[in-house]
């Protein structure tokens, strides 16, 4: 559907009115039009084109735990769609005083035409989803966070300039950023190694899912316990926190168990010489990444950051234009 005359533009026609709570209910396909959507989108914001494909339309954003790149990056984006966006903490809701997630899905699908939630609890989300009779877009559970996924993978395909074949080696926890930008890679083509430390693995379930994913579209995710087998011959390396918000009170614990674990020069130095760094940020110099590497010239961690917007803005001109 060409949106409008002067820009040529198409969104995802099947992603209309669609949920958005893991990339595991989208089709290859749909992800890869999202990521030419994507690209598209940010042409236009480049060159100062906004297309107004939420005009008139207002999209409520819950947030139960602390934000930078979601907030600011869903604000700006639904802004530019010529959008209004709602920021609703969630302890100025009913919900913060004990009101089911389910009334309040409810009682906002009346009010409005989408909702973004960042969320402790990915089962929290499905119950607003299914509550909910207008689109839910996960901004970060426990389990999953597939808006950041796609941004990386937009990263990726703008330095590298392809995706299919190329090999991601993820090192560090096996939390819900790896989670998501496995499944994103799995859709793509994309090789992935996982080296997390024992105790730290990806969860079997979302693993094994994403390597028969991996496998139909003729790549693979291997796991590891050791950094420098991922990492041998990767043309990206990513990695994360140690400890995420909600596990400060196991940060020492962490520390130990993922010594060995950093990404820095000796590691580095097993894959390939143009290799691309990415992190999703907020990032620990000198703990889970060196200094040296965040800032050096393989770095792409802010281009990344602000791929947040322009993937964002595919995804809600998709499901809400």
């Amino acid at each position: 559907m060409k949106l409008l005359e002067y820009v040529n533009l198409e969104v995802v026609q099947s992603l209309k009115g669609k949920d958005l709570l893991t990339w595991f209910d989208y089709t290859s396909l749909e992800v890869k039009q999202l990521l030419e959507l994507a690209i598209n989108l940010k042409s236009l914001t480049k060159n100062n084109v906004h297309p107004p494909l939420l005009a008139g339309k207002t999209v409520g954003l819950i947030f139960e735990k602390h934000s930078t790149r979601t907030r600011i990056s869903f604000e700006v984006g639904i802004n530019q769609l010529g959008g209004h966006a709602m920021y609703m903490h969630a302890r100025d809701l009913q919900i913060g005083r004990g009101e089911p997630i389910s009334d309040t899905g409810k009682v906002l699908s009346g009010y409005m035409d989408g909702i973004m939630i960042r969320a402790h609890s990915h089962k929290m989300v499905e119950e607003l989803a299914d509550a909910a009779n207008i689109p839910v877009i996960n901004g970060l559970t426990d389990l999953y966070h597939p808006c950041q996924a796609l941004a990386d993978v937009l990263t990726i395909h703008e330095v590298k300039g392809y995706l299919p074949g190329l090999k991601l080696a993820y090192v560090g926890d096996g939390n819900n950023v790896a989670n998501s930008l496995l499944i994103a890679c799995a859709h793509l083509g994309i090789e992935v190694s996982i080296a997390t430390p024992k105790g730290f693995e990806i969860d079997n379930n979302i693993l094994n899912k994403a390597q028969i994913l991996a496998a139909s579209n003729g790549t693979n995710i291997k796991t590891t316990n050791n950094p420098i087998v991922a990492v041998k011959d990767a043309d990206v390396i990513y990695t994360d926190v140690w400890t995420s918000m909600g596990q400060e009170e196991e940060t020492a614990a962490r520390l130990q168990a993922f010594k060995g674990y950093q990404i820095n020069q000796d590691l580095v130095m097993h894959a390939k010489s143009d290799y691309l760094f990415l992190h999703c940020l907020p990032a620990h110099r000198e703990e889970e990444v060196a200094t040296s590497i965040i800032d050096g010239p393989n770095s792409a961690v802010f281009e990344q950051a602000e791929n947040r917007l322009h993937a964002q803005k595919a995804i809600l001109a998709s499901i809400l234009s």
